[in-house]
């Protein structure tokens, strides 16, 4: 058959055949080295584009394997929604995780008790996670809001004009622009609080700075068992939990990383996650009267 020109024809196998033993050679080596950022990006784009490949199903597996290893839980949930390959990965390494932390601790005699850290050390968590920092807010109310001069404006027009440039959106910009994952999934009531609907405000500020931010409702959470407790979770390693007084102040934040409580924080996260929505799209719905 004659080739028209301009064409551009599929690749023949043995093309295909070529690259994919060039991109296999690439991923190995820097799977050697532990270069995951290197690997992950290779055999992701191998199984995009080589789908037809017969060890397509080999290269899917492998990426799963690398994101476990690469102990980027928090890929592996999101694509365990819809993967039962994902699913089963991430289940067998929290598992794993966590038997293996807990022989670490006997090994060495140590104890992992959560203890309390104070706010330049909570502030440095920021600065020092490796791929995903994700939280959940669950209360009705935050008294540190409502001492803003941004909640005033809200309470009183509805508006804010949001700072972009304090030190709280510097930091989070920074890490966001490096790849890096910022989320949260916010309880609503119906209907809303002031200070919920002040926070669905907020969003656009931080999804701006490249926060994800997502919203459920409280009867929701409330299916879905969801505790009723305001945390970072990162790098699905440690969680910083916030505790608040009777006036809703924050009171101290407790650092845990014992591994029982991290894979069950793993597991809030995941169910959270599936069934939020995202802030605009709640937004829109709250606006019309859903």
């Amino acid at each position: 058959m004659t080739q028209v020109p301009g064409d551009s024809p599929e690749p023949t196998k043995t093309l295909r055949d070529t690259r994919s033993v060039e991109w296999r050679e690439q991923a190995q080596a820097a799977e050697q080295v532990s270069d995951w950022d290197t690997a992950i990006s290779l055999v992701s784009a191998h199984a995009e584009c080589y789908s037809i490949d017969s060890h397509a199903h080999g290269n899917h597996l492998w990426h799963m394997d690398l994101l476990a290893r690469a102990e980027r839980f928090d890929q592996l949930a999101e694509l365990a929604v819809t993967d039962v390959h994902a699913r089963r990965r991430l289940n067998r390494s929290l598992h794993e995780q966590g038997h293996q932390l807990r022989a670490d601790r006997t090994s060495t005699g140590a104890t992992r008790q959560a203890r309390i850290i104070d706010l330049d050390e909570f502030e440095g968590l920021f600065r020092t996670f490796s791929h995903s920092a994700w939280r959940l807010e669950t209360r009705r109310r935050y008294a540190s809001d409502e001492a803003t001069d941004t909640y005033r404006q809200f309470v009183e027009t509805g508006r804010v004009e949001w700072d972009e440039s304090d030190p709280y959106c510097e930091l989070i910009r920074s890490r966001t622009t490096q790849g890096k994952r910022v989320e949260r999934v916010r309880i609503v009531d119906q209907p809303p609080t002031t200070g919920q609907l002040y926070l669905l405000n907020n969003a656009k500020r931080n999804s701006g700075l490249g926060e994800d931010i997502r919203n459920l409702r409280r009867a929701d959470a409330d299916r879905l068992q969801l505790p009723a407790e305001d945390f970072w979770l990162f790098d699905s390693r440690l969680a910083a939990r916030l505790r608040f007084d009777d006036g809703d102040h924050l009171v101290d934040v407790e650092l845990i990383t014992e591994p029982d409580e991290i894979v069950r924080y793993s597991v809030v996260r995941d169910a959270a996650w599936h069934h939020a929505v995202p802030h605009e799209a709640f937004a829109a719905k709250l606006s019309s009267g859903e």
